[in-house]
């Protein structure tokens, strides 16, 4: 993984009195000893038709952004106060996760954190959602904040998939292991990892074997290959034997059962890339955990994943005041 030494925080509301993800934002960034860039991208649209006379439309827009600037500043001064080295940026851009992602990759952002939308994802992919969007397409880790309390010795657990049944590369695993490890030695709190595998028997054997003692055999087997696989991903991030979880379930029942009972306050996962109708129907273990997991969620790509975003800021929304008769 790359040295956290850049963070962005994608500030949703400058306006809000509680703003969690700048808390932890900071947090982060003085653990690490990086600096914390507040960005807010602007996209809402400017009406052409409905402008005062004393204004023009750029000096509209210079001024919008320029209220944004003063009130990222008015919370940065208060970060700045804490011995922390902070910078501020407010873009016209749209859509706010592709404004995200564009900001991040000119300014060689090595973290974003950014909040949860507030309610559940039903069909995230036709609402264009955007931490679901920031999560589908940053290349850059995206830490997405779910709970408003700041850390203290967070428990990190890594969700690993060393058999590769979700068809994720093998070096993405060695990314969430060493990612749980910089952010649990950092914060000064355990590391934890979950492998699920399947309890069930190769297709190749269904039907040629008989007998409830065959049966436990092969499942013992399994059991016992899947364990040597866990130890054997884990061994480099000296993860202990008790930290790390082995479940005979499906990925997401045994992430949720083990961030419940260690009490996880960072899930770190991993995603890879899906497009089409395929990636909507089906989604990822990611997608489907958005919701359901209590704590914070922090998603790694792999090294290769393609840029999906344009490079180019695409400034201001314009839009026309629709005509409603007898107004």
């Amino acid at each position: 993984m790359r040295p956290i030494r850049r963070i962005l925080v994608a500030v949703k509301d400058p306006t809000a009195k509680s703003l969690p993800a700048v808390t932890k934002g900071a947090q982060i960034a003085r653990a690490f000893g990086a600096h914390l860039e507040l960005f807010h991208g602007i996209s809402t649209p400017l009406y052409v038709d409905a402008y005062s006379d004393r204004l023009s439309l750029p000096e509209l827009e210079r001024n919008i952004r320029a209220e944004c600037v003063q009130r990222l500043e008015a919370i940065a001064e208060k970060l700045r106060k804490q011995d922390l080295s902070v910078s501020v940026a407010a873009v016209w851009d749209f859509p706010v996760h592709e404004a995200i992602v564009r900001h991040a990759g000119r300014n060689k952002i090595d973290l974003i954190v950014a909040e949860r939308h507030a309610k559940p994802h039903v069909a995230p992919g036709l609402l264009q959602l955007t931490d679901w969007e920031l999560l589908r397409n940053s290349p850059v880790p995206v830490l997405l904040i779910k709970t408003a309390a700041a850390y203290k010795h967070p428990v990190v657990l890594a969700a690993i998939d060393p058999a590769h049944t979700l068809a994720k590369p093998a070096k993405l695993d060695d990314e969430i292991l060493r990612i749980g490890k910089a952010f649990a030695t950092a914060l000064r709190g355990p590391l934890h990892a979950v492998h699920a595998f399947i309890p069930m028997i190769p297709e190749t054997l269904q039907g040629r074997v008989t007998g409830d003692e065959a049966l436990r055999k092969i499942e013992a087997e399994t059991a016992a290959a899947a364990r040597r696989r866990l130890t054997k991903a884990v061994q480099r991030t000296g993860v202990p034997r008790e930290r790390a979880h082995l479940l005979g379930r499906h990925p997401i029942d045994a992430i949720e059962q083990t961030a419940r009972k260690i009490h996880s306050d960072i899930v770190v996962m991993g995603a890879i890339s899906r497009s089409g109708l395929k990636r909507f129907f089906f989604g990822n273990t990611a997608e489907a955990l958005l919701d359901s997991l209590t704590c914070d969620l922090l998603i790694v790509k792999p090294g290769h994943f393609p840029a999906r975003v344009e490079k180019r800021v695409r400034g201001v929304r314009f839009a026309v005041m629709p005509f409603i008769p007898g107004i």
